[in-house]
């Protein structure tokens, strides 16, 4: 039994995450934002942790509570879309704030808090995007969106180096799944890409700590 730390799981991947791992057998904690998705948590029998990572507040330590958990899964979910562009038409701040709160921000938050709540060689997950491949960039839109996972991509790098030696860090991209962000016409059902990741995760080894994957395993360029 493996003991998994989901955050951002009120729906979507984040809450499919947690369907798989209670099947598995695991122990899971999981955060949601409000008590409809606490309430789903519970039901799935995982131990519900209300946060809205992009809320200091709410990401402050008293909020968490998971030192000495002793986690050997961690899984960071949260993300938003924020304005479909298709060129270079630029944010509001209001926009700009909000995915970078969320995407960037708060992942910074719950990454900072993980020192004393891992199992030695711990896995931690962000799910992240192609979108935010610089390398593998060929198209502009929603660049709000892209320079976001891109920014996350660094943060999870940086985690990685301060990991390094104590738990393997990767940036996945779960695909385009059909989820309320990715739509109806995506092309991964939702089970599937998480069952993949899942996959990815428990096969991860020491010398893919830093690395960009995609849900399958593969490597993909910064």
């Amino acid at each position: 039994m493996k003991r998994v730390l989901v955050v951002g799981a009120s729906r979507g991947i984040g809450l499919e995450m947690v369907r798989q791992y209670r099947t598995a057998g695991d122990a899971v904690t999981a955060s949601a934002r409000d008590e409809a998705g606490l309430a789903a948590l519970r039901t799935l029998g995982a131990t519900p942790i209300a946060l809205d990572v992009a809320s200091a507040e709410s990401a402050s330590r008293p909020s968490l509570q998971i030192d000495g958990a002793g986690f050997d899964i961690v899984v960071h979910c949260p993300g938003v879309y924020g304005p479909r562009s298709d060129g270079l038409q630029p944010p509001t701040q209001a926009e700009f704030d909000a995915v970078m709160h969320t995407n960037v921000l708060g992942a910074m938050r719950v990454l900072a808090q993980l020192s004393d709540a891992l199992a030695p060689q711990a896995r931690i997950a962000v799910l992240s995007s192609r979108m935010g491949s610089i390398g593998a960039r060929g198209a502009a839109n929603g660049w709000l969106y892209r320079a976001s996972k891109a920014a996350l991509n660094s943060v999870l790098k940086d985690a990685s180096l301060v990991f390094s030696g104590r738990a393997i860090c990767v940036s996945l991209h779960p695909g385009w799944v059909r989820t309320d962000m990715g739509g109806s016409g995506a092309d991964l059902p939702v089970q599937t890409a998480v069952a993949d990741m899942r996959r990815t995760i428990a096969a991860l080894t020491p010398a893919d700590n830093g690395r960009f994957l995609n849900h399958d395993g593969a490597a993909l360029e910064w």
